[in-house]
């Protein structure tokens, strides 16, 4: 018997920390798709106005979204289910895409940038209070840590002011956590991309009037980075970065899986250079390695 047991125990354990590894995995790939958000909804602005831009992208995610889901067959969700669905279509699907879109027409994708850096620990909190998790202060410092270097950094990128579209970005910061912490819950009973998928099929009506409304009402001049943007926005960003941001966060947790957002403004500012032309400050390389410092602490709290 002790034999026996001795053979099973350590499979368990081999599971347990593949599971880990592919769930911080997942959620990295998330953040990269992430990313790319604000350079692309630039890109989408040189096309489209904002609520048509915002509108189009969700219904072009929907469609991706229903396709598979009629593929598989996938049944409705519970009951049960539905009110948190709502939640994360509000809060990923609707707010903050409209809200970043909004600031985004008068803020750089660097400046953007300061308030999302506070995402992972808005998030972190939010998850704290939803699900009664209640993470180390160890983890807090890390969190808190890495929060302020980005918050410093992102800051001196863009001089220290506060442009207009800072009001959009916070609410958009709110309503982003609360969506991702929601999606986080259900991704653990449905599949991550079940998740985002309903939740999208869920705004297609609002969604469509929307599209309708802002083609209307907004000038469209399309151009290759108007269409690329638009694209990259539905597909990449609310699709199947969420798909697997979701899938990520079910297996390592909220809270941990939100550290790994404290690299997305840094890589924000990457693309901004390649895809953009922003200037980019010499302190990032030294900033880069803060924040990764701090995620690494943050992975190893338990």
């Amino acid at each position: 018997m002790t034999a026996q047991n001795s053979a099973i125990l350590p499979p368990s354990i081999a599971v347990e920390g593949s599971a880990g590894r592919r769930g911080t995995l997942l959620a990295s790939l998330g953040v990269v798709a992430f990313s790319l958000t604000f350079p692309a909804t630039a890109w989408g602005l040189e096309s489209f106005g904002p609520w048509s831009l915002v509108s189009l992208r969700s219904v072009l995610a929907a469609v991706i979204a229903a396709g598979f889901l009629l593929a598989l067959r996938v049944p409705l969700p519970a009951r049960a289910h539905w009110a948190g669905l709502a939640v994360v279509a509000a809060g990923v699907v609707v707010g903050f895409p409209l809200l970043t879109t909004l600031a985004l027409q008068t803020s750089t994708t660097s400046h953007a940038a300061v308030v999302v850096g506070l995402l992972p620990l808005t998030t972190a909190a939010l998850s704290a209070l939803r699900t009664g998790v209640r993470p180390s202060r160890r983890f807090w410092a890390a969190a808190l840590a890495g929060a302020a270097v980005v918050l410093a950094f992102t800051a001196a990128q863009s001089g220290g002011s506060l442009s207009a579209g800072d009001g959009y970005l916070f609410g958009a910061l709110l309503v982003c956590a609360a969506g991702y912490t929601e999606g986080g819950r259900l991704a653990r009973v449905l599949p991550g991309w079940q998740v985002i998928g309903w939740a999208l099929v869920l705004c297609l009506p609002l969604s469509l009037a929307g599209s309708a409304a802002g083609l209307a009402y907004e000038p469209v001049h399309l151009t290759g980075h108007g269409l690329a943007g638009l694209v990259w926005a539905a597909a990449g960003s609310t699709f199947l970065g969420l798909y697997v941001w979701y899938r990520g966060m079910a297996e390592i947790g909220a809270p941990r899986a939100s550290q790994l957002q404290l690299a997305q403004p840094l890589l924000t500012l990457v693309w901004s250079v390649a895809l953009l032309g922003e200037h980019l400050s010499p302190a990032a390389p030294a900033a880069a390695c803060a924040v990764l410092v701090c995620i690494a602490v943050t992975q190893r709290v338990k």
